[in-house]
């Protein structure tokens, strides 16, 4: 059961570095978009995507990796308590009744 658990947060994490790095992008697109065509609007030079887009991806990949660490951070160590918890381990040396 703890095996299931580890592998369960880290997919949860995996899916959510998907779905940040994903929203990152697709912020940065409409970026792009909305400058294209203010560009076209006002008759100036149309921006370059990988203006956009080359800092959206480092961003992206910070952001997500940071998110993933934390959930795998918190979870893993979840599990390890949670099943010496139950197992009967004590995660502390009792305190003589108190």
């Amino acid at each position: 059961m703890v095996k299931v658990a580890r592998a369960l947060w880290i997919a949860w994490a995996v899916i959510v570095w998907n779905v940040v790095f994903d929203r990152v992008m697709v912020v940065a697109g409409r970026a792009y978009i909305d400058a294209a065509r203010d560009a076209a609007l006002a008759g100036a030079a149309h921006p370059r995507m990988d203006d956009f887009m080359r800092p959206a991806v480092s961003h992206g990949v910070r952001l997500s990796t940071a998110c993933a660490i934390a959930i795998v951070a918190v979870g893993l160590p979840a599990v390890g308590y949670a099943s010496r918890r139950r197992s009967g381990v004590r995660t502390r040396p009792s305190r003589g009744g108190v």
